[in-house]
């Protein structure tokens, strides 16, 4: 019946009959979770519905509710556990063709047994491993936990690791169940034979921003040594101007005191209101007004000279706290100087 009433309806007509049926309030809810892409393309989908008749309405809803108990089946035992269940109460086809569609979209990522497994023990269990296949089981997992692990190796193999790990492109799932047998142990079942994306300049940066100062120092150092061009590319994308507004206010004080007027006119002049908020409440009347006046005058200016002028103030960010005259907040903690 069900199967009948959806029959020529895209999966895109029933994600919005779907979201009508469910209710605003549900619906709401649902739209919290999703994506502003997905929002984007349903919310059209919803738009341009056309008549909807109950059969079809009951039919998706019917849909929905297989897909769901044949989830929560897998989930309690395993697909062998959601076949059997399923195959008793709607049939053989039904069943396989449930099963079919949720295993399709179910992809377990690689070293996920590692993200409830102590960063302790996590790095005993590395250590002897070439730097390579540590900057491999890095690369995938959460950033805290891997500047966790990083910030325990020894000096030299953090920034071997780090440097690994930046330079890291692609990866085929031969070489990712290579490292499964390696370190006999069952890590993830690759999809398919398309290449998986791994570490690059973005993991790294997200590790080294989550990591201690003394772990971060120490890897830059080894790489402004053995390769200044990727220390620099690092160190521009470490912390960025939109940072600023995690800040306190001492210490954004403390920076408005070395930086030039006209330079952060224009670097202000591409941020957000909430950001040049946050300036003007940390400056004097008179000198917010001031510098609301010289961004008001300049007009419009090119994007390029914006970033620049906003990479000058993050340069004075990182060189105060170079000698100690400010803390960044890292890795979702706060860090106090008594």
């Amino acid at each position: 019946m069900a199967k009948t009433a959806t029959k020529g309806l895209t999966g895109r007509e029933k994600v919005a009959i779907l979201m009508v049926a469910l209710g605003n309030e549900v619906a709401a809810e649902i739209y919290k979770r999703l994506d502003d892409a997905t929002i984007e393309i349903v919310t059209l989908e919803i738009a341009n519905l056309r008549k909807v008749t109950p059969e079809q309405r009951l039919g998706v809803l019917k849909d929905a509710q297989e897909m769901l108990l044949a989830r929560e089946y897998m989930a309690r035992g395993g697909v062998d556990y959601a076949r059997d269940i399923l195959e008793r109460a709607l049939g053989p086809e039904r069943a396989q063709n449930l099963l079919t569609r949720i295993t399709a979209s179910l992809q377990v990522r690689p070293f996920d047994f590692m993200r409830h497994t102590d960063a302790q023990q996590i790095l005993g269990f590395i250590q002897g491993e070439h730097p390579q296949t540590v900057a491999l089981i890095m690369s995938y997992l959460e950033p805290q936990q891997a500047a966790s692990i990083i910030g325990g190796l020894p000096g030299a193999m953090q920034a071997e690791v780090a440097k690994r790990i930046a330079r890291m492109d692609r990866i085929t799932p031969e070489v990712l169940r290579e490292v499964e047998r390696v370190l006999e142990r069952k890590l993830s079942t690759v999809m398919g034979q398309d290449f998986t994306l791994a570490g690059g300049i973005d993991a790294i940066v997200d590790i080294i921003n989550n990591a201690d100062r003394a772990t971060e120092r120490n890897i830059m150092e080894h790489l402004e040594e053995n390769d200044p061009e990727l220390a620099e590319e690092i160190k521009r994308r470490l912390f960025v101007f939109e940072d600023i507004i995690k800040m306190d206010d001492r210490s954004l004080q403390r920076v408005l005191r070395e930086v030039e007027m006209k330079e952060l006119s224009l670097a202000l002049k591409g941020a957000t209101e909430e950001l040049r908020g946050k300036f003007f409440k940390n400056m004097s009347k008179r000198a917010s007004e001031m510098l609301k006046e010289d961004m008001d005058y300049m007009g419009p200016v090119r994007v390029k000279d914006v970033e620049e002028a906003q990479q000058k103030v993050v340069n004075v960010v990182r060189a105060l706290e170079d000698v100690g005259e400010i803390v960044i907040s890292r890795g979702g903690e706060e860090e106090l100087v008594v």
